[in-house]
């Protein structure tokens, strides 16, 4: 396994025939020496150990593997969950804000940029940028910020500018596309923080890098737990961050099945869904090449997910290669079968686990009660705060179990 990160990406940032950098000869001038930082600074000790302290004495780590008692013995199987939950800022998004910061830091650069969906990434990073004294500046979606709201109340009281996106569907996608506009407009002193594994070379590589320290945490301690490893592993994938940090640890484990749970909102039509690999194919997207849901032109399709921070046309690179390669089994929830699994742990466990989070937690379920005999691993990779008042207000407090 540790040739395959030495190795993979390739020295052009591709995942097979994914990946890559396809932006301005201007932009790509800032990207090379990202890259060229990174690939220094994540060999050097002093680095490395900065970023444990931080893990250890600021966010929290390790977060647990916990025995959903209550919940297995509902859906059949055993099921465990790793509580990214319990992560400061309450997801898995700080695992890469906080390198992220580091390398901007190391770059002296003074304002971190980024967009947001679900706002956990937005957090992440204005916790990040407060930690390390750095401007920050947020864009978000309207939709995703009445979604949101409390991660906006969040952001703003870390010290985050939150940009308001208003054109198109006003959610991730042009978020993305807005963070990018500003960006480009001073990349000297700014740098462009992905909330996940996509984008141009080096972010995917380098936010599943951060991130793999879930699975590091997840592989051991499950061990301990229960003298094996899990017969399945399943997170939920947008870009596809949290299931790239745990899966990576499973990827040569040849007892255990990885399952990624994409968003089939409210069905298989055009702009119901976000189910990408399900549903895409091959084409471009914010200077990457993945999987991508698109029109008839190829540009990127409208797209929905109940769940903000899924809501994404397009992947991350890897995960398309784990798709070609079948490594990865990629599945769907629906926004039914995700608020049935949000109420269902909150009820059964008292974890509310975030909109994200319950499509994993819903496929885990159905897989539970399809293989009661087996282990099912399942990255809790954010709690649900942030989602209480939507949910309450559309959808009430769920029937009562």
């Amino acid at each position: 396994m540790s040739d395959y990160f030495k190795n993979t990406p390739d020295g052009n940032g591709m995942f097979g025939e994914y990946g890559g950098s396809f932006i301005p000869p201007e932009l790509q001038k800032e990207m090379d020496q990202i890259t060229d930082a990174y690939y220094a600074i994540s060999k050097s000790h002093q680095f490395i150990s900065e970023l444990r302290s931080i893990r250890k004495h600021f966010q929290g780590r390790p977060t647990p593997v916990y025995f959903a008692r209550n919940l297995s013995e509902e859906c059949g199987g055993r099921i465990y969950l790793k509580r990214e939950d319990l992560n400061h800022t309450g997801a898995h998004k700080l695992n890469h804000c906080m390198g992220e910061a580091l390398l901007a830091k190391y770059l002296g650069k003074k304002k971190l940029i980024a967009e947001t969906g679900a706002g956990q990434h937005g957090v992440a990073l204005a916790t990040a940028a407060a930690y390390f004294r750095l401007d920050c500046e947020i864009h978000m979606g309207e939709v995703d910020i009445a979604k949101e709201h409390p991660n906006v109340v969040r952001m703003k009281i870390l010290g985050a500018k939150v940009v308001p996106v208003t054109h198109g569907l006003k959610t991730l996608k042009e978020a993305v596309d807005s963070a990018f506009e500003a960006y480009l407009k001073d990349p000297v002193n700014a740098i462009y923080c992905i909330g996940s594994v996509v984008g141009p070379h080096p972010f995917p590589m380098m936010v599943r890098d951060f991130q793999r320290v879930v699975g590091v945490e997840a592989r051991e301690q499950f061990f301990e737990m229960t003298g094996e490893m899990p017969d399945n592993v399943v997170a939920c994938v947008g870009g596809g961050s949290n299931a790239m940090g745990i899966f990576s640890a499973f990827l040569d484990e040849p007892s255990t099945s990885l399952y990624g749970v994409e968003p089939l909102g409210r069905g298989d039509q055009t702009g119901d869904h976000a189910a990408t690999l399900t549903y895409g194919r091959p084409g471009l997207l914010h200077g990457f090449k993945c999987y991508l849901l698109q029109d008839e032109q190829g540009g990127p399709s409208p797209v929905y997910s109940i769940a903000s921070g899924l809501d994404y046309p397009g992947v991350g690179p890897e995960h398309s290669m784990l798709f070609d390669k079948k490594k990865v089994h990629y599945k769907t929830a629906s926004d039914k079968e995700c608020l049935d699994a949000f109420f269902k742990l909150s009820r059964k466990e008292g974890i509310i686990p975030a909109l994200e989070s319950a499509h994993a937690v819903a496929y885990a379920m159905e897989l539970a009660n399809a293989k009661p005999r087996q282990s099912i691993l399942v990255n809790l990779s954010g709690r649900g705060d942030k989602d209480i008042d939507f949910v309450v207000e559309n959808f009430g407090y769920g029937e009562d179990s």
